[in-house]
């Protein structure tokens, strides 16, 4: 009987389900959208109870395809948006409120007060991340703030909150009945909430931003040999499978991308960008605005850190210039109306919709479009906006070098994005080093399915994985060094733009 390992990918804009075999390849792939709420400028929502009803689609949609019993996958493997906050009734399984998404930036003001007293890197010894409205714990303090009921229900012991990973396998281990409320150390590490070092919940932070700690997830391995629980028989997959992999989603791309060496980084292209650098198993703080996070916990083996270059808006960038301007019908035709032009025509398009984030952390910016002239027309707007994400990347991989001392070689690419072959283009060449994408570019849903295979020695060791990795196309650069720093130095100018738009 052939065995397989199933991922389920919960993501800002979609979800899906994936079925993969022991060589890493696809066997089937089911997916959809959920909606995207903006109660007011800068606020962002998701409805968790859809993305819940998502998730049972997906996963009986990809078992249809795959035409496989559920008794034929071995474990499940959780990977998700991270950040994204819900507090539910353990006792009905009823949010709240809707989750806040990690976009939104209603949590400026208790940021700004929480930095007002030790400064933005205040916690940063202890949690390896600047004060932002980017992380988990303001938006729970939010919650328990602003939601009427919830700051009882959570001192009773009654409310729980989770990020999406911990709400996902809260309801696929039975929910109200039995479910199991846990999380890994690469979620736990963006809530600005647990100490790096001990990979515990910080009870001076808690205390600081009075959030009861019962409401908070047991911390486990990514890969769990020990299990976090079984599939509830009632639940999608109507069977009893170990759930025991959990990853967030740029950590789970690292472990896809089978990045396990120091020094090997990969960078995701999806509605943000994140580029991770495995620095081994010792943290190392940033001077440059990059973030410190744990890249996996495998069973008892030592947890392995990351820097981390976070970019807020890029593939988001595309769906506004599709939603809100109705530029065109579909995200990928975005490539046929750069191509029309050679360059952006001087335009430098900086999509700062959420504030900035690595390496600036400025929430007070907002999005420029700067260098318009009477030249200017759709495409170069188009173009600009694709450029955008390579020079946001650039950005990153300069703090990267300069925190690690380790100067890149090459660059290993998934998500989305990395489809488009003006962008991969334009990335290499202003990056300078090649860019290589893998045959399996959905690397996110891969590491989650590795994390749960290892679990149950499905795949007995990482060797195994990293022979499942293989090359599909590498952009080499072939922009000359003077015209790629004149460029750059245009975007560095277009990014000073976008400060203290917000007073």
């Amino acid at each position: 009987m052939t065995q397989y390992v199933g991922a389920i990918d919960q993501g800002t804009t979609s979800t899906r389900f994936m079925i993969f075999d022991h060589a890493g390849r696809v066997i089937a792939v089911h997916q959809l959208e959920h909606r995207q709420i903006y109660p007011q400028p800068g606020w962002v929502e998701h409805d968790p109870m859809e993305i819940w009803e998502r998730t049972q689609q997906v996963i009986k949609g990809a078992l249809e395809k795959a035409k496989i019993n559920p008794s034929d996958l071995v474990a499940i493997g959780v990977t998700n948006q991270r950040e994204t906050t819900i507090v539910w009734d353990k006792r009905t399984g009823k949010p709240f409120y809707n989750a806040i998404v990690w976009q939104c930036t209603r949590t400026k003001e208790i940021c700004d007060a929480l930095a007002r007293e030790g400064g933005q890197d205040r916690f940063r010894a202890k949690t390896g991340l600047p004060i932002a409205t980017y992380f988990s714990g303001p938006k729970i303090k939010w919650i328990l703030d602003n939601v009427p009921g919830v700051r009882e229900a959570a001192e009773r012991g009654d409310a729980l909150f989770g990020n999406i990973d911990t709400w996902e396998i809260w309801w696929l281990t039975g929910g109200p009945d039995g479910g199991v409320h846990v999380t890994d150390p690469s979620n736990a590490s963006r809530t600005m909430l647990m100490n790096l070092e001990t990979l515990d919940w910080d009870q001076e932070i808690l205390d600081i931003l009075g959030i009861p700690r019962q409401m908070l997830p047991q911390i486990r391995p990514s890969s769990d040999p020990k299990v976090y629980g079984y599939t509830h028989k009632d639940g999608p997959f109507g069977a009893s499978i170990p759930v025991c992999g959990d990853l967030g989603d740029q950590q789970a791309a690292l472990v896809g991308q089978t990045c396990f060496s120091p020094g090997e980084a990969k960078n995701t292209y999806g509605t943000g960008c994140f580029m991770l650098l495995n620095t081994g198993t010792t943290p190392i703080p940033s001077k440059s605005g990059l973030l410190t996070t744990v890249g996996y916990q495998f069973g008892q083996q030592p947890t392995v850190y990351c820097l981390e270059g976070s970019i807020a808006i890029t593939g988001a960038l595309v769906q506004w210039l599709r939603d809100n301007l109705k530029f065109f019908d579909f995200s990928k035709h975005i490539e046929d109306y750069a191509r029309q032009v050679p360059d952006s025509g001087g335009v430098y398009f900086v999509p700062a919709f959420s504030g900035l984030f690595a390496p600036y952390w400025r929430m007070d910016a907002r999005g420029v479009i700067v260098g318009l002239t009477r030249y200017t027309n759709k495409n170069h707007i188009a173009r600009a906006a694709l450029e955008a994400t390579a020079y946001q990347t650039r950005e990153v991989l300069d703090a990267m070098e300069k925190d690690s001392g380790v100067k890149l070689t090459a660059l290993k690419v998934d998500g989305g994005m990395v489809y488009n072959e003006l962008l991969m283009q334009f990335q290499a060449d202003i990056l300078g080093v090649p860019v290589i994408r893998p045959v399996v570019s959905e690397t996110t849903s891969l590491g989650a399915a590795y994390a749960a295979g290892l679990a149950v020695n499905f795949w007995s060791n990482l060797d195994d994985l990293r022979q499942n990795w293989a090359v599909d196309k590498v952009w080499e650069p072939q922009m000359d060094a003077e015209t790629r720093e004149r460029l750059y130095k245009g975007w560095l100018k277009a990014v000073e733009r976008t400060f203290g738009w917000v007073e």
